[in-house]
């Protein structure tokens, strides 16, 4: 029987391209979205078109029933317990601090932060009373170490997101359920290019790999997380960033 993964906002971005991703891998995929059901149909498509099988349901990453009507149904799909949660589904706004509304605020933290946190719980309880062995994977970002202006929100619930991965490590770990938590750095998606137009030819110059990441540069490193390879590894962060937030701010210059 093939493993089973759920990925959370997986009709657009770096989601859609992870559900395809871990259907070629042969994982039975259940994803989320709101209100994108005919992107949704499209991913279920490439996953079809990849050998793998998908379901997209709409579903509300903040709400607990919500979540629990989808897990029934994704349970039914996949015929078994989840062996794998990847907490993708996040927003972000673009304001200073001085003039961010509580709205927006409430929004990206129960976005973000809550639906990562109710997720991982009722998830992680459907693996422990399976017994499953399970991988929990977050993604986080740059800003988990670093202040982002104008990102207050976002930032707040990124790192909020790396700390609530490694309380989880440690008390899922005794179940023999990892988690972990992938930063990316710079990636080229829709929508970074919608706010950048020239979002490549920015981060790239400052990025030491002297490019942006893709979509695709972010698989790799989660299928790892995401199988046995990596069965000794919980409570840690990767950098998928091409070392633009390893580096230091350095005054001098050539």
């Amino acid at each position: 029987m093939s493993k089973f993964a759920i990925i959370t906002g997986g009709s657009s971005g770096i989601g859609r391209h992870l559900v395809c991703a871990f259907a070629k891998a042969g994982y039975a995929v259940a994803f989320t979205h709101l209100g994108q059901a005919e992107a949704a149909g499209e991913v279920e498509a490439e996953a079809a078109a990849a050998g793998g099988r998908a379901i997209g349901r709409e579903c509300e990453v903040a709400n607990a029933a919500a979540i629990e009507r989808f897990l029934d149904e994704a349970i039914d799909f996949a015929g078994r317990v989840p062996d794998v949660l990847v907490n993708n589904a996040g927003i972000q706004t673009w304001s200073p601090l001085l003039e961010l509304s509580e709205e927006r605020w409430d929004a990206v933290i129960n976005t973000n932060l809550k639906g990562t946190f109710l997720n991982t719980q009722l998830v992680a309880r459907r693996m422990v009373a399976a017994r499953t062995v399970g991988s929990i994977i977050n993604l986080g970002s740059g800003c988990n170490k670093l202040a982002f202006p104008k990102l207050v929100d976002y930032t707040a619930s990124k790192g909020g997101i790396e700390q609530f991965t490694k309380v989880s490590a440690v008390e899922l770990g005794p179940h023999g359920i990892r988690v972990n938590c992938v930063a990316p750095g710079a990636i080229l998606t829709a929508r970074t290019l919608v706010e950048a137009p020239d979002y490549a030819k920015t981060w790239g110059e400052v990025t030491p790999l002297r490019r942006v990441g893709t979509p695709e540069d972010l698989a790799g490193p989660i299928l790892f997380l995401a199988g046995e390879q990596s069965a000794f590894v919980t409570g840690q962060t990767i950098w998928v960033d091409g070392g633009v937030f390893t580096q230091a701010f350095w005054p001098y210059r050539d």
